[in-house]
């Protein structure tokens, strides 16, 4: 449907208020509504996480996304360690039926060796293009990423689009994943990924696009005792 939106966002209960930040970001600014889905591996009947290399429990669940859309339609996915500052709509928007996929295609060396919990930053082929997914869920390619098929690839294959050709991978403006603490932080973008760690993080919370990120949590408390919680 066009006039609703379909987002997927990654869900760790370890940093469960940058989910919830999140989501707050989205309602503030959309103008049409959205049917949030988040992937909580307990929610996920028929797909058990049997992969050790990933910093939080999202990093392959998001691939579960045109399987959980029955194979239909439009959805967005985002990790959940992101604050969105432009109507999501416009992003939604972006759908274009001849690709698979739209995704930023990132090129860049990272500047942090370390990230959140003391994960390792690494270099490889393109590092964090699935970390914002148009999805097209009826593409007849995305048939085979069922539960079984997911468990049993590998990060590479799933997170580098190796199911697809590249022209079947559309590319969408860096300002929709916006990565802070590695591009330079500026007003002109609209959607800001913490993938070095989120302002929730005592280490990270005054560090790059921190202050956007602290509005909405702000904003999420509203109708709380939001001042004696943010003392």
């Amino acid at each position: 449907m066009d006039n609703v939106i379909d987002l997927a966002v990654g869900f760790d209960q370890k940093e469960a208020v940058a989910y919830h930040t999140f989501v707050q970001s989205v309602i503030e600014k959309t103008s049409i509504p959205v049917r949030f889905m988040p992937l909580n591996m307990k929610s996920l009947s028929g797909y058990s996480e049997v992969h050790t290399d990933g910093s939080n429990e999202f990093i392959y669940s998001r691939f579960l996304v045109p399987y959980l859309m029955n194979f239909d339609g439009w959805a967005i996915y985002v990790d959940g360690d992101m604050i969105c500052v432009e109507d999501i709509k416009k992003l939604w928007d972006l759908r274009n039926d001849k690709y698979a996929v739209q995704v930023v295609q990132h090129d860049y060396k990272t500047k942090i060796a370390k990230k959140y919990w003391g994960n390792k930053n690494e270099d490889y082929p393109r590092k964090n293009w699935s970390s914002v997914i148009l999805w097209n869920c009826s593409h007849e390619k995305h048939k085979i990423l069922t539960p079984n098929f997911i468990q049993n690839q590998t990060g590479a294959f799933l997170h580098r689009f190796n199911w697809l050709n590249d022209e079947e991978i559309g590319n969408i403006d860096k300002k929709w994943n916006w990565l802070a603490m590695e591009y330079e932080e500026k007003d002109d973008v609209n959607l800001i990924h913490y993938t070095i760690g989120t302002p929730c993080f005592k280490e990270y919370s005054n560090k790059s696009f921190s202050s956007y990120w602290k509005m909405s949590f702000s904003n999420l408390l509203d109708g709380y005792y939001k001042k004696e919680i943010l003392k």
